[in-house]
């Protein structure tokens, strides 16, 4: 008996194949189950949360006062130029229906031209803010990564991992790592 082109035998022969296969794969699943934790048994595992470290810190936090304290002169800078742009912009709406073409056309290419100084000048702080943060915190990374060699071996500790989607709280060491530079 024929079906589409394939006889029964035939297809019995596959599905036979296939049964045989997913047995064989799940015969070498199971048998990785047994031996996989006997080699894990003497591993141990800890965790690290980079963004932990860079947040909650103390030199963490030194770092970002120092930062914000190096640029909130250039930030009150960036805040008053935007303040006065606003304000010209609100006198030329306000102004528009009396003002000739020529000093309106005048009028909007000044505030044009403000407004491209005061994008570009934020372009700049915030290249200069990060460059800056990113000098500090690698730093901060550096010592960081010191302190927890230092934890791996004085804890013996085969494998520490930094940053994982998800974490067990009983392998997570940051607290550790937070307390050895400094709280």
């Amino acid at each position: 008996m024929f079906v589409s082109g394939l006889n029964v035998s035939t297809l019995a022969q596959r599905a036979v194949r296939s049964h045989r296969a997913l047995a064989l794969a799940a015969a070498v699943g199971l048998g990785a189950l047994f031996v996989a934790p006997s080699y894990a048994q003497g591993t141990k595992i800890g965790f690290v949360s980079t963004e932990r470290i860079l947040r909650d810190s103390k030199p963490a936090k030194a770092a970002q006062a120092k930062i914000e304290a190096e640029f909130k002169k250039r930030d009150q800078e960036l805040q008053r130029l935007s303040d006065n742009l606003r304000a010209e912009a609100q006198k030329l709406d306000k102004d528009a229906p009396v003002l000739s073409e020529a000093d309106r056309v005048k009028r909007q290419r000044k505030l044009q031209d403000m407004d491209s100084d005061l994008q570009r000048k934020r372009r700049e702080f915030q290249e200069d803010f990060n460059r800056r943060r990113n000098e500090e915190f690698s730093a901060i990374v550096e010592k960081a990564d010191a302190a927890i060699k230092k934890i791996a071996e004085q804890q013996n500790y085969d494998l520490i991992i930094q940053d994982a989607v998800t974490v067990s709280p009983r392998v997570d060491i940051t607290d550790q790592v937070i307390g050895a530079l400094g709280g």
